[in-house]
């Protein structure tokens, strides 16, 4: 799979509360980090309990993304491919990773993670490319 015809999503991780701001920051570092414009992004995914929360919504809004609620059943199924284990993730959900496993999910079949999370003060984010779900 060319990367020019990959699936691009990203994966976010966050605090309960945070801005829609902080979180469409974090996407745009996370994407620029890979040299990726943000018209390449075609979602963005989390856990289904986060993906409640207003920014989130919002933010996939501001982005013209589809959001991508992932199961904590999904999650787990990917834990072995995640490149940064969280212990605050681990010990809150069980699982070692929301951003970078909810991206690769998200990604669909034969995803993969084009690197680490990166996190600002309150929100990780990973970038993965996949075919899609």
């Amino acid at each position: 799979m060319a990367r020019e015809e990959a699936v691009i999503v990203a994966g976010v991780g966050c605090r309960r509360g945070t801005s829609a701001d902080e979180i469409e920051r974090v996407v745009r570092l996370a994407l620029g980090m890979h040299e990726l414009p943000a018209e390449r992004l075609q979602a963005i995914a989390t856990e289904s309990g986060k993906a409640t929360e207003p920014a989130f919504p919002e933010v996939a809004r501001r982005l013209s993304v589809q959001l991508v609620a992932c199961t904590t059943s999904d999650l787990g199924r990917v834990a072995d491919q995640v490149l940064t284990p969280s212990r605050f993730v681990l010990e809150a959900k069980g699982l070692p990773s929301i951003a970078e496993a909810s991206a690769i999910v998200a990604a669909g079949r034969n995803a993969r993670l084009l690197g680490r999370r990166i996190a600002s003060e309150r929100a990780t984010c990973a970038i993965a490319a996949g075919e899609g779900r």
